[in-house]
């Protein structure tokens, strides 16, 4: 049977087969857990946070994927494929989805509009995919 991954991997899509590198997959949870921590960090401007949770969020969600074996060409696909690396629901994906979005907008056209309550659930997101990728073992 041709799991959810594979599929995208036969449909010419998204992902490609890699072989998981432990060097790469512990320098990307490092970086997730660094830029986490330093997102919770009031003192700093709330662009700065969100940019340090979304890169943090992206970091522990492609950590997730390359364990599996893959590799997207494309930044958005590591938060929609969660439900397959970590089991991870809409309530997690959807968050980091809309913040890819915004965090495009902020890098392509200048323009980043965040307020508390977004940057809240990416951490809020952020810390349930931390948390799902320890509980299946680093």
């Amino acid at each position: 049977m041709t799991s959810p991954l594979d599929s995208l991997v036969l449909a010419g899509g998204s992902l490609h087969r890699e072989a998981p590198d432990e060097r790469e997959y512990t320098a990307l949870i490092h970086s997730g857990r660094a830029r986490l921590a330093d997102a919770r960090k009031a003192g700093l401007s709330i662009e700065s946070r969100f940019d340090l949770a979304y890169n943090a969020a992206h970091a522990l969600s492609l950590a997730a994927l390359r364990r599996r074996g893959f590799r997207s060409d494309r930044r958005y696909v590591v938060f929609q494929v969660l439900p397959h690396t970590l089991g991870l629901g809409p309530d997690v994906w959807r968050v980091l989805d809309k913040c890819h979005r915004l965090r495009n907008q902020s890098e392509y056209e200048g323009d980043l509009n965040v307020d508390e309550r977004l940057v809240a659930d990416l951490i809020t997101a952020c810390t349930a995919v931390q948390s799902a990728l320890e509980s299946v073992g680093n």
